[in-house]
């Protein structure tokens, strides 16, 4: 008795087989990439029935395309058993290629298993047709069958351990579908090569045949196949995201934990170690030189005139110019000494293992002797210099903070003796600390008791001959320590916060100098004031300045206030929101020392000043400089036109200066060529005798013009 092949019936059971294969594939990637020991088992068992069911499928559809001419049934039984040992063989094999290494001797033993349970499955669910008389198979081409199911395991072995790496995020790859078709043609080719070895006896009964219709059967388990080997896979993609997301999320708080441990550690401009570190670092070197009965020193040191490269050319380049010390600094000292930086331009060198102070001494010269050479930083080469100052353990101090404050009051006293060098801490250095801490106690008194004083330096116009305003500069006479200039008592007043009432105090002295000299009949002047970057910062420096206004009944456009570019710029959003909520309340705005910051000419465009005052560098530049000074002030100048803003030239101590600014079109200047700074009654003299000498200066020209009455018109 012969049968016939159903073409569509074949061909669906190829399809079978690959997808099978395929999900054989994605799940052994699953599995070897699960996450737990419960994940792995679980995906194990399930992926064996999945796996298992497609073979077996694929098995069950092969033999429903061959058709008899009788009629044909299967033992349920038997055809149970036969899936059974299809989901083992399946188990069998996402076993052995996901754990562990597959060796040569493994994949043969493993895929005689496999093929055994491949081969079992398909004679067996042969067997389940009960034919009467017994189905014969010819020889050869049942040890054919046996060997391509042999072949296909151990093949379908080292595939599927080959691509477990490949984690299935994308549903389809290039890699697996190709191993797949692969599979199913060798699985397909044992089942249709043990087909062809059945022989069927010509009078043979099928003596399981019963009346269920054997094409709703096979479609039925097409579609209950297709189902779960596509939810199988749905699944395994589905948590293959879920994993990957959740390593991205682990690895980003890793980073993000990392991140966090350095910032408390680590100086994230120089990635030196910070205070927080070098404190840690000074405690257990205390420890060590106790044990070793040894010394260390502590060296302070400070870059000497940091802040005016800051001023002059910007944070940026002053960064720039930090990284490239940290680093010559890193350079100069032994592997095992510790480089921390504490902040702004303060940095610290702790050497250990010393027996005096000699040691400590050839670092601080070495450190001075590095800096001879520039520091260069993007194109830009600066030549600074340090002060360094040097505490030794146990001689100067026996704790950490005691050793840093006594090194840091020697790097004072390397400073007084004119800085580029290196001091010992001394007891007497102490003095220093102590004028610091009287000015800051003392600027508590200033204010009430009438020590705190402005002086007025003329602004004019027309080439210096007209005067336009003046710029207010605080000025302090101790009752003890004499005079002390602004440069000595501001820094101390923005470090305690006291420069805010200061500024507010300018503000209101100004507004009362204004309404006399009003009073008096003066001509109404513009007087312009500094304001610091605390100010700036503060959150009701607007409402105060506007309130200290109209208390005193002064109009804000009286008053302009300077702010310098640097700061400016150092937080743009919050200084613009500032220059705005001033303008809003009729105030003026000046951005002060321009040119030697960083400015967006975007922000500039936005901040909407009245004002640009170019730095005294600037101006000094005219006469040193030549033609390249005259063209970047004629720069600025154009700019600031352009943006319907006056400009105006600090500085300005030559004629030669004073005559190129006025051929330049600069509208005012400002400068001890034309007037110093000076007191306000001395002031008040100078506005007397200003507007004496521009009444006569009207008198003359009328007078040169001989102006007389017209006759009176015709009747």
């Amino acid at each position: 008795m012969s049968g016939i092949y159903h073409f569509w019936t074949v061909v669906l059971s190829l399809l079978v087989a690959t997808l099978a294969s395929y999900t054989a594939l994605n799940l052994a990637g699953r599995i070897t990439s699960a996450s737990t020991d419960v994940a792995r088992r679980t995906w194990l068992s399930g992926g064996a029935v999945a796996m298992g069911m497609g073979v077996w499928s694929m098995h069950f559809i092969g033999m429903l395309a061959f058709t008899l001419p009788i009629r044909t049934g299967y033992d349920y039984s038997m055809t149970a058993v036969s899936l059974a040992m299809a989901i083992g063989a399946s188990y069998v094999a996402l076993l052995v290629s996901t754990h562990g290494p597959l060796t040569w001797r493994r994949a043969l033993l493993a895929g005689a298993v496999m093929a055994a349970g491949i081969c079992g499955m398909h004679y067996l669910g042969m067997a389940a047709m009960r034919m009467m008389p017994a189905i014969q198979y010819d020889t050869a081409l049942f040890v054919l069958s046996v060997v391509i199911a042999y072949v296909a395991s151990v093949a379908a072995l080292w595939i599927a351990h080959a691509l477990r790496a490949e984690e299935a995020v994308v549903f389809l790859t290039v890699k697996r579908v190709g191993a797949s078709l692969i599979m199913a043609v060798a699985i397909t080719g044992m089942h249709y090569t043990g087909m062809a070895a059945a022989n069927f006896d010509a009078n043979a009964i099928c003596g399981a045949a019963d009346d269920l219709d054997i094409h709703w059967l096979g479609l039925s388990v097409t579609g209950v196949t297709l189902l779960v080997l596509v939810l199988t896979l749905v699944l395994s993609a589905l948590e293959s995201r879920f994993d990957a997301s959740r390593r991205s999320w682990s690895g980003s708080l890793q980073k993000l934990n990392s991140a966090l441990v350095r910032m408390a550690s680590i100086d994230a401009l120089t990635d030196l170690p910070n205070r927080a570190t070098l404190t840690r670092n000074m405690e257990q070197a205390i420890l060590r030189a106790n044990g070793q009965k040894t010394e260390f020193a502590v060296l302070f040191m400070d870059l000497d005139g940091f802040k005016s490269i800051n001023d002059s050319l910007g944070h940026s380049i002053g960064d720039g110019m930090l990284k490239a010390f940290a680093h010559r600094l890193r350079a100069r000292v032994r592997r095992e000494d510790t480089v921390a930086r504490l902040g702004g331009d303060e940095f610290v060198v702790m050497v250990e293992g010393l027996h005096n102070r000699d040691g400590a001494a050839r670092v601080a010269q070495s450190v001075i002797d590095a800096l001879r050479e520039e520091l260069v930083f993007n194109g830009t080469s600066l030549r600074v210099t340090t002060s360094i100052g040097i505490a030794m353990y146990p001689h100067d101090a026996d704790t950490v903070d005691q050793l840093i404050k006594h090194a840091d009051i020697a790097m004072y006293g390397a400073k007084q003796d004119g800085r580029d060098g290196y001091r010992f801490y001394e007891e007497s250095m102490g003095e220093s600390f102590k004028r610091v801490l009287t000015v800051q106690q003392g600027l508590q008194e200033a204010m009430t008791q009438d020590q705190l004083f402005l002086h007025f330096q003329p602004k004019f116009s027309d080439g210096g001959r007209r005067l336009t305003g003046a710029e207010a500069l605080i000025r302090w006479n101790h009752p003890r320590l004499g005079a002390i200039m602004p440069a000595e008592f501001i820094p101390v007043a923005e470090r305690s916060g006291q420069i805010i009432d200061i500024g507010y105090w300018v503000t209101r002295t100004v507004c009362r100098h204004l309404k006399r000299w009003d009073a008096q009949g003066r001509e109404p002047l513009r007087i312009a004031i500094n304001l610091s970057p605390q100010q700036l910062h503060h959150p009701n420096v607007v409402p105060r300045m506007l309130e200290i206004c109209q208390q005193e009944d002064v109009a804000p456009s009286r008053i302009m206030f300077e702010i310098t570019e640097t700061v400016a710029m150092h937080d743009a959003e919050l200084s613009s929101r500032v220059i705005h909520a001033f303008h809003a309340h009729g105030f003026n705005i000046a951005i002060d020392d321009f040119g030697t910051g960083y400015s967006s000419l975007a922000y500039l465009q936005q901040f909407r000043v009245q004002q640009l005052k170019i730095d005294r560098f600037f101006t000094q530049g005219l006469d040193t400089h030549g033609e390249e000074g005259r063209n970047i002030v004629a720069a600025i100048v154009a700019l600031a036109h352009s943006m319907n803003m006056e400009v105006v030239a600090e500085g300005v101590e030559t004629d030669t200066q004073l005559d190129t600014l006025h051929d330049l079109e600069c509208d005012q200047v400002q400068g001890y060529l034309l007037e110093r700074p000076m007191p306000a009654d001395k002031f008040e003299a100078f506005l007397d005798q200003s507007a004496q000498q521009a009444r006569r200066v009207v008198q003359a020209a009328a007078d040169a013009l001989d102006i007389k009455p017209g006759p009176a018109p015709a009747a």
